[in-house]
């Protein structure tokens, strides 16, 4: 058993090589500008120029999955004259017609009026060698007159370009994607604050604590004065943060090299959704929390200890490295499960995630160690104690409430039906009652000294525990609990709910409702799929659509994961407000693809992709068409479309703001009542 626990740190990293690797795009991938020019008899050309950013392109009118095209508002005073047309020869790029460097495209337009004003919309999808960034849009606005008009034929600089529903102040630009900066950014900013709690935390811990004492008595006779040794700390704090980040960059950057963005996605999707690795992750976890616990030690070999321990001895800069390297070693029992926590978190995200939460983790690990080694005075306001022992115990508790989530997202991928939502919520109020009786001193462990008199910051923790636990004991009835929206199952899982979302959500009304429903399709009947949150709806596009020509309504396609954790928030936070409610159940069809889903397709439903490969997995063939329709490869994001299939406005990924869906949900039917 000891061997085994020993290699567990190797096959943990092992387990991080399919990080996902997701580049960039640039703010945006082409600026645009729009010229008119008089033709005859009334008529008008407008010209329409795309500067692209080196190494991207764009495509023609007429591609058959990426068209660049323009939406003109309702005319007044005009009407078009012909097709959006292009004006620059495309060229052969891997089987398609793009352009790069430059294009020129037009459009007629003959003035009715005598003058009039000409806006609208113009889209386009870029890719480079590597990635294709989410569809850009960009509003223009020109005032045309005829030649005996007092106005001038130009184009109205004093209207703000709008992209993206914000003034930018300029006829050239965009933004890549429809709103997914700000929302990527968000949701990385909270993986980075986690992990800068978690770094802060690991000082607390007795496997890290009695270290502190060793490293200001190194310093201080390894220094000949104040600013040698100020020098050294900073040396010692920076090789910390290296070595924590370095290894899982180099993993990640050469998993990226040899297999590029198309393997090291399904490497990503297979380590985030498979059932395996996520099982692996959950036993790690318990495991873990059983030695916070005390029921045994998970130490690396002592012989790379002190290896490293004996070369710290030298001077120098080599010194320090061991220094610190001696550091991470010893820590590694009580560090160990944070770094896996904060790396298994960060690899649902993009390329740099991962990376960037590390190096959050080891400066806010490295910081207090590189703080005292500089001020040594500081020491002495520091006192060890069994109050470093319930820091670990409580770190325990957190372990094992956190690795049930990835027993979930197995649960819910494959359909097993273990973790049903009240389930996962009885053990979660389980866990964190045993957790407040443990810091009222009801329940000790192995390690922990004799109870002593009752401290007023236990008692402030056990209040904040136990208000917690009565916080999530509705939630066994179907109340929302929005702030754990992320972490639990989702509501159609729950066999008894007493809260209506459908009908009223937020009125608190009892009716009792039924969250089974599969949306009365074929397709989701066949494969036992259930709509979120109470929903009827459809499980394939081709269903969607079909739908939307019969009830003359748009379609809703909400782009999920049964483990995406930012698809439960927008569901419990977003999509419960009422009037979203309102618009989404009486004026859209609503399509809902699972990307993580495992259920093996019947052979009449496999989907071959343009490479001839057959994929006959739900989630898999999910995947591939929306990275095919949307240009999109992340959860969640929602398009809206026509009749014909078409995108109406460009695809919405995650973002909080109830008001700016709402706005998202009103320009998709405005812009779906205009092609009337």
């Amino acid at each position: 058993m000891a061997t085994v626990l020993k290699r567990l740190p190797a096959l943990l990293a092992a387990l991080f090589l399919g990080a996902a690797a997701f580049a960039q795009a640039p703010e945006a991938t082409a600026t645009w500008k729009v010229t008119s020019r008089p033709l005859d008899s009334g008529e008008f050309e407008l010209v329409f120029t795309a500067s692209i950013e080196p190494g991207w392109h764009i495509y023609t009118v007429d591609h058959k999955y990426n068209p660049t095209e323009v939406e003109f508002d309702s005319p007044v005073g005009y009407s078009l004259t012909g097709a959006f047309a292009q004006s620059t020869e495309p060229v052969d790029f891997n089987g398609d017609k793009v352009f790069f460097d430059s294009a020129v495209f037009s459009q007629r337009v003959n003035l009715d009026a005598q003058e009039a004003t000409v806006e609208g919309e113009l889209t386009w999808s870029a890719c480079d060698d590597h990635f294709c960034a989410a569809p850009e849009h960009w509003e223009f606005s020109v005032n045309l007159a005829r030649p005996d008009s007092d106005s001038p034929s130009a184009p109205d600089a004093s209207r703000p370009n709008r992209v993206n529903g914000r003034d930018e102040g300029s006829l050239s630009g965009g933004l890549s994607g429809p709103d997914t900066t700000p929302n990527s950014s968000r949701g990385l900013w909270a993986l980075i604050i986690e992990a800068i709690l978690w770094g802060f935390a690991m000082l607390m811990t007795p496997c890290v604590f009695p270290m502190v004492p060793m490293t200001i008595s190194y310093f201080m006779k390894q220094s000949a004065s104040p600013v040698e040794g100020r020098f050294k700390a900073f040396m010692y704090g920076l090789f910390i943060v290296l070595l924590y980040t370095v290894p899982i960059s180099i993993i990640i950057g050469l998993t990226w090299l040899i297999g590029g963005n198309a393997v090291t996605a399904d490497i990503f999707n297979w380590l985030a959704t498979h059932w395996l690795p996520n099982i692996i992750f959950f036993i790690v976890f318990m495991v873990f929390a059983a030695s916070f616990f005390g029921a045994f030690e998970i130490e690396l070999p002592s012989s790379l200890a002190n290896k490293s321990d004996a070369k710290s001895g030298k001077g120098g800069l080599g010194g320090i490295f061991f220094m610190a390297l001696t550091l991470v070693l010893v820590s590694f029992s009580c560090t160990g499960p944070i770094v896996g926590t904060v790396l298994i978190k960060s690899t649902s995200g993009e390329f740099w995630t991962p990376m960037i939460t590390m190096l959050a983790f080891s400066v806010a690990f490295a910081l207090p160690f590189t703080i005292l080694a500089m001020f040594p005075s500081l020491l002495k306001k520091m006192k060890s104690g069994s109050w470093l022992n319930s820091v670990k115990v409580v770190l325990g508790f957190i372990e094992v409430a956190l690795g049930f989530k990835f027993l979930s997202v197995a649960d819910q991928t494959y359909h097993w039906g273990l973790l049903d939502r009240e389930v996962y919520l009885a053990i979660w109020i389980v866990v964190f009652s045993l957790l407040g009786l443990y810091l009222l001193g009801k329940i000790r462990f192995k390690n922990d000294s004799p109870a002593g008199p009752l401290s007023v910051t236990r008692l402030a923790l056990s209040i904040a525990v136990f208000s917690f636990v009565v916080y999530m004991i509705p939630g066994m009835w179907g109340a929302p609990l929005k702030a754990l929206s992320g972490y639990l199952p989702p509501i159609e899982t729950q066999d008894f709910v007493v809260w209506n979302y459908a009908d009223s959500p937020m009125s608190g009304n009892l009716a009792q409702t039924s969250t089974t429903k599969t949306g009365g399709n074929d397709f989701g009947e066949k494969y036992n799929l259930r709509m979120p949150m109470g929903f009827t709806g459809y499980f394939t596009l081709e269903e969607g659509v079909e739908a939307s020509k019969a009830q003359g309504k748009p379609v809703f396609v909400d782009i999920t994961g049964h483990g995406c954790v930012n698809c439960r928030e927008m569901e419990q936070r977003v999509w419960t407000d009422s009037e979203i409610q309102r618009i989404m159940k009486d004026e859209y069809v609503l399509v809902v693809l699972y990307n993580d889903d495992k259920t093996k397709l019947k052979e009449e439903d496999w989907l071959v992709t343009d490479e001839g490969k057959t994929l006959k997995e739900l989630g898999r063939a999910n995947s591939y068409i929306v990275r095919k329709r949307f240009n999109v490869n992340a959860q969640p994001n929602y398009a809206l479309l026509g009749s014909d299939g078409g995108l109406l406005v460009p695809v919405r990924g995650y973002d909080l703001s109830v008001e700016g869906f709402v706005d998202f949900l009103n320009s998709g039917l405005k812009a779906f009542r205009s092609k009337q």
